[in-house]
């Protein structure tokens, strides 16, 4: 038995003002149209004998990552949430908990859900060949046949002795390389980028957990076995789970285990750690430049140019990222694009909504989109989506007015319930408890126009929740 466990905890700052917080790279459809999550889950299915995902997420992102499985009608074995983020090998050891539970001598496919793979039948032949080492208690990591000397990865040293099918012992691990140090890695041949997926049991990566890190271990047993069912998701204790230590997989047991092989991988393979990384992969116009959405070049070349929400115009330009969003826009060169960690550093230090979350956010039973915020009032585009309502709540600071644009909704309003359609529409005063949702079969959409003292989010008494939410 095969299962995928998929890691989908990152934040992708490098990839702001795209990438946000609540809304990060993996939720992102940044090379097709499907998101990194949906590619990678696709790319486990097309496995054979591959069982059905773990995924292992942060508490905030899970109905995205429900949403997500929805679309692509995938019925996962278990989402798992972080009630706080503590590296890859305390997720890993949870997953393998779930999968030794399941099944003893099952192999864990473990792969982070930002990744971009582009031949997957290759992939899919590594697998094939770590699969066997794996059954036989070995802990495989796919190290990349690298294509230049990259200074931006880890790099793993295999031994030159082929032990079975193309997979190697692991020499050594090695941090990230300066420029000339990594171009004697490429002269010399043994060096590989790691890559952060592995395959293995789950009994042997928990076996080498009490070996090495035994504390990670016992504090991931007790989140674990105090978990409890939430809807379709496990929530891991929280007390029991933020007292782990935070350890990636490389330094809890890889780095220190003998048990350690790697299988080399030549697959397109690209953690998109930067603006410049989807330039490198894009298809080109005649210019050099790769480009997305509504996008005009005139004389410009070498530049990647992405608009999310209007129309952006270059002229001139060369070797830049613009990158347009509703609320922010990055203009950078495109080899100073790693250098972003300082505007994200400054939007944290002031507290700028810019970097948690965009004009667009995202929500169990739909979304909402902020179209216009002025003092006193504000303007928002709410989408429900089919089957799905809002918690019953009131508000103590604002009052709302609701005009359907399409669909049906079913209003709750004190001790009233009515339904409302197209054009039509109804008021909410300040300190009346209501709810709203969607009884028909397509999204209803409404405009919501807000007026009050305080406009905030947080602004919410929940009385009912059936995404179990607290006020």
């Amino acid at each position: 038995m095969l299962v995928p466990v998929l890691l989908c905890g990152g934040v992708g700052s490098r990839l702001w003002p795209l990438s946000r917080e609540l809304y990060p790279k993996q939720f992102l459809p940044l090379t097709s149209d499907l998101s990194l999550l949906a590619e990678t889950v696709k790319r486990a299915e097309a496995i054979e004998g591959c069982a059905r995902p773990i995924i292992v997420c942060n508490d905030e992102h899970r109905f995205m990552v429900a949403e997500e499985l929805r679309k692509l009608d995938v019925s996962p074995d278990a989402i798992i949430l972080e009630p706080i983020g503590r590296n890859t090998a305390p997720a890993l050891a949870v997953a393998a908990m779930r999968v030794v539970g399941v099944e003893s001598d099952a192999s864990m496919l473990v792969m982070p859900a930002d990744h971009i793979i582009q031949d997957a039948d290759a992939f899919a032949r590594a697998v094939t060949v770590g699969l066997a080492q794996a059954k036989a208690g070995k802990l495989v990591t796919f190290g990349i046949v690298p294509t230049a000397p990259e200074t931006g990865y880890g790099y793993i040293r295999r031994d030159q002795q082929d032990i079975g099918g193309g997979s190697y012992t692991i020499a050594e691990f090695v941090e990230k390389p300066v420029q000339a140090v990594a171009e004697g890695y490429i002269q010399d041949g043994n060096y590989l980028w790691n890559s952060g997926m592995f395959l293995m049991s789950g009994q042997a990566f928990l076996d080498e957990l009490q070996a090495f890190a035994p504390e990670i271990l016992a504090a991931v047993s007790e989140a674990y076995k105090a978990a409890e069912k939430d809807l379709d998701f496990i929530r891991l204790d929280k007390q029991a789970f933020t007292a782990c230590p935070s350890d990636s997989i490389d330094y809890a047991v890889m780095e220190k285990t003998d048990k350690g092989v790697v299988v080399p991988l030549s697959c397109g393979w690209s953690d998109i750690g930067a603006w410049s990384t989807l330039w490198e992969i894009g298809e080109k116009d005649e210019g050099g430049n790769v480009v997305a959405g509504d996008v005009i070049l005139h004389d410009s070349g070498d530049s990647y140019i992405h608009s999310s929400s209007r129309l952006v115009a270059a002229l001139g330009v060369n070797n830049l990222v613009v990158v347009e969003t509703a609320d922010a826009v990055l203009v950078a060169e495109k080899d100073r694009v790693q250098d972003i960690k300082a505007i994200v550093s400054h939007l944290k230090a002031t507290q700028r909504d810019e970097i948690s979350a965009h004009t667009q956010v995202y929500r169990p039973w739909g979304s909402y989109e902020s179209l216009v915020t002025a003092d006193r009032f504000q303007v928002k585009r709410i989408i429900v989506n089919p089957g799905q309502r809002l918690s019953l709540q009131m508000h103590h600071h604002r009052a709302e007015h609701w005009i359907v644009v399409s669909g049906t909704a079913e209003v709750t309003r004190g001790e009233e319930v009515f339904i409302l359609t197209e054009d039509q529409s109804t008021y909410i005063s300040l300190g009346t408890k209501h709810r709203l949702a969607n009884p028909g079969a397509i999204p209803l959409v409404l405009i919501e126009v807000q007026s009050g003292s305080y406009l905030g989010e947080d602004d919410i008494v929940r009385f009912e929740d059936v995404y179990g939410r607290s006020s």
